[in-house]
């Protein structure tokens, strides 16, 4: 079956870096778009980043453009989410999503298959 492995969270301070990695397994890694959404306490999940299965054309929430980068590395079937300048509002579950020959609606969940158990990142201040 798919399964979607996230893994690099963490406690880290305000300024710091981290790097989340996600694992694909039971799928076609380069037939889907990968996404990257978290989810604070007492908040709705929300889109933190995607990138399109064809092309690897990258799409940023504007609360983390600039200071997040993901990347996908299809010789690995993984996903990347990589942290610089954390700030306290970024403490959340980051769960990373993947969307079957999806290029559109990549900003919504709705248009994702297939998710990870997410990974806690906390960063202080």
């Amino acid at each position: 079956q798919v399964q979607l492995v996230e893994s690099g969270g963490g406690l880290v301070q305000a300024g710091d870096s981290l790097r989340l990695s996600c694992a694909a397994s039971g799928l076609i890694f380069s037939t889907y778009s990968m996404g990257w959404f978290r989810q604070a306490p007492g908040k709705e999940r929300e889109f933190v980043a995607a990138i399109r299965w064809s092309g690897g054309i990258t799409y940023y929430a504007e609360s983390v453009k600039g200071r997040f980068t993901i990347s996908r590395d299809r010789t690995k079937n993984s996903a990347y989410l990589q942290m610089n300048m954390l700030k306290p509002e970024d403490t959340a579950v980051y769960y990373c999503a993947a969307a079957y020959l999806s290029n559109v609606g990549l900003r919504s969940s709705g248009s994702y298959d297939y998710w990870g158990q997410g990974t806690q990142v906390t960063v202080s201040s």
